[in-house]
């Protein structure tokens, strides 16, 4: 008999086949073949497709890197994910998020790192490559209580993270997210972090979003690069609310500079386009899956082939069983009718980590 996350990740091949035999509204993106396999997509850029649905239309669209977002997961189940995941193939760049561990989101700082270990296991039966973790805001503690914390609940996981192959990938944040998110809103205070454990397991997750304004940053990126585990990728105006990040190239950012550079001087890790926007949940996601690649792809149009070294470079082998479309329940693929918060606030997410997987 077979499970129901058997079931669910054999219908997902079905659809990927369907798709793939169907004509495409969209022609294929051209991503410089050595930059190819480093390009994922966020599930919070398709904030509005579920699970399966970011799978089959990313892997449709030649996208074989996905971000995952916690409560996506939550919402599939974690099993049902893990085997969809396996089957299709395709490589998980990031699982996010996981910290909280100064007590902001109404969870104590025990439940927290509950919560990031079992965050940490799942990312490794995922075969995510970093686990993504946020400090949780200053909540009325002293500077220095709040950094104690954060040290003290990296410590708490980090063997176990080194064990399971998973870099814990710690996220400064622009300080118009301090009241919410984390402490951490510059690149110094998280720079003395990661040298203080000096870690191999213990890197940080680099958001254009949020550390563009750095001073002299590109004369910087060189030597942030082994200490770089991801890049996530999205523009910048001046935003009227947490949520109002822009597709590259519609804001302010120097991204063709800032990812040119890193490319250069060789950071070979994911580049996750992540656009965290109430006004683009609103719209075709299709539409925005081919932006978001084709935006990327722009950002690199000066990019030598040979910048890289070509055995630095995988492309993904995907292989799909023979699956017969009568034999399986589609999954629906139409965009689901939902209403959506003005903001995605922190503590609603942390919320529904922690309640679903205790």
């Amino acid at each position: 008999m077979v499970s129901q996350s058997r079931s669910a990740a054999t219908a997902a091949h079905a659809s990927l086949l369907k798709i793939r035999k169907a004509p495409q509204p969209h022609p294929q993106t051209h991503i410089p073949p050595t930059l190819q396999s480093q390009f994922a997509m966020s599930q919070m850029t398709t904030c509005r497709w579920s699970f399966v649905e970011d799978v089959v239309h990313y892997q449709a669209a030649g996208i074989n890197r996905i971000a995952i977002w916690r409560p996506k997961l939550c919402d599939f189940g974690e099993e049902r994910c893990i085997d969809l995941v396996q089957d299709v193939g395709i490589n998980v760049s990031s699982l996010g998020w996981a910290g909280g561990f100064t007590g902001a989101n109404g969870h104590s700082f025990e439940e927290a790192v509950e919560d990031a270990r079992s965050a940490v296991l799942t990312a490794a039966a995922l075969g995510a490559e970093s686990l993504t973790i946020i400090s949780g805001a200053q909540h009325g503690h002293i500077r220095s209580h709040c950094r104690r914390l954060l040290m003290d609940g990296i410590a708490e996981i980090l063997d176990l993270a080194s064990e399971q192959g998973v870099t814990l990938a710690l996220q400064p944040m622009h300080p118009l997210f301090r009241e919410e998110w984390t402490f951490l809103n510059s690149l110094d205070p998280t720079l003395e972090i990661l040298r203080h454990f000096d870690h191999p397991f213990l890197r940080m997750a680099f958001g254009t979003y949020h550390l563009w304004q750095e001073p002299q940053l590109i004369e910087r990126l060189p030597d942030l690069i082994p200490l770089i585990a991801s890049v996530q990728v999205s523009d910048w105006r001046t935003p009227r609310c947490d949520n109002d990040r822009f597709l590259p190239g519609d804001g302010v950012i120097p991204l063709a500079d800032i990812l040119s550079t890193l490319h250069r001087c060789g950071y070979v890790g994911p580049y996750e386009m992540e656009i965290w926007s109430n006004e683009l949940w609103k719209t075709d996601h299709l539409e925005l899956l081919y932006q978001s690649s084709e935006r990327f792809a722009s950002l690199f149009g000066d990019v030598s082939l040979s910048d890289v070294p070509l055995s630095d470079v995988s492309l993904p082998d995907v292989s799909l069983p023979d699956v017969s479309l009568s034999d399986v329940s589609l999954p629906d693929v139409s965009l689901p009718d939902v209403s959506l918060p003005d903001e995605a606030a922190p503590n609603e997410m942390a919320s529904n980590n922690i309640a679903t997987e205790s």
